[in-house]
């Protein structure tokens, strides 16, 4: 008997001191982002996982890729937050070589090309990261309108149209004021992601207060409490003060 509860108790203290050390590592993982794929076409080189902080670009982690094209970064994470894939082609030509994806806690897959690193990518395991390209595939189409109507604006002052020029410019105002008040309604709509203050501060920050009040209002308890929920709760406060 004795024998049999010495065993039992071993047992039962075996089976705590195991709990005690698989619960810190549950909590930890629960609390990483890791961003994982593949540079189809990269046999070597070097990978950046990049921020912003405090309006400077920084480099969060790194990795050689070498021999194979895949890759991966495990990085601890408060608050989804906007991220930077960097890959240093060392080639002189900045551009089409910096992915910029919503990072989340859990896992971010990011797959591309040598080639044509950036316009490839595909990056899934981020609902952020979805309404994100959801947003920009619409802000393309203002875009594209309004680089012809730039165009138009411009040919019309070229040959002295004066009345042409003011009617395209008007059409300009309006089509900017649609992309402002499509972008403030995407923005409400999706209050319980972070990407809703995050589009408010880096596209619309300077509208008409009620509109951005329309999104911060709606912002649920975990957003407001986000990197980008502060920082916008923080500029809204700086306008009103500045206003009074």
């Amino acid at each position: 008997m004795n024998s049999f509860r010495i065993t039992s108790i071993s047992f039962l203290l075996g089976l705590l001191m195991f709990n005690c050390e698989q619960n810190p590592k549950t909590v930890l993982n629960s609390d990483m982002m890791i961003v994982k794929g593949q540079v189809e076409g990269l046999r070597k080189g070097k990978l950046f996982l990049q921020k912003f902080q405090d309006s400077i670009m920084i480099n969060v982690d790194s990795t050689l890729v070498e021999g194979t094209p895949e890759f991966e970064f495990k990085t601890p994470l408060e608050t989804a937050e906007v991220f930077y894939l960097y890959l240093d082609k060392e080639d002189g030509d900045s551009l089409n070589d910096r992915i910029l994806f919503f990072g989340e806690k859990g896992t971010i897959e990011i797959n591309t090309l040598l080639k044509t690193f950036e316009s490839s990518a595909k990056i899934t395991g981020s609902k952020n990261q979805e309404l994100l390209q959801e947003y920009i595939s619409f802000s393309r189409k203002f875009n594209d309108q309004n680089l012809e109507l730039m165009k138009e604006f411009y040919e019309a002052q070229m040959v002295r149209n004066t009345k042409r020029a003011d009617s395209i410019e008007e059409k300009m105002n309006k089509l900017l004021k649609r992309r402002y008040l499509y972008t403030i309604n995407f923005a409400a709509t999706n209050t319980d992601q972070n990407i809703a203050p995050y589009l408010a501060l880096t596209e619309v920050y300077d509208a008409n207060l009620a509109l951005l009040d329309s999104i911060a209002v709606k912002m649920t308890p975990e957003v407001s409490e986000s990197k980008y929920g502060k920082q916008f709760t923080e500029y809204l406060e700086k306008r009103r003060n500045s206003v009074n």
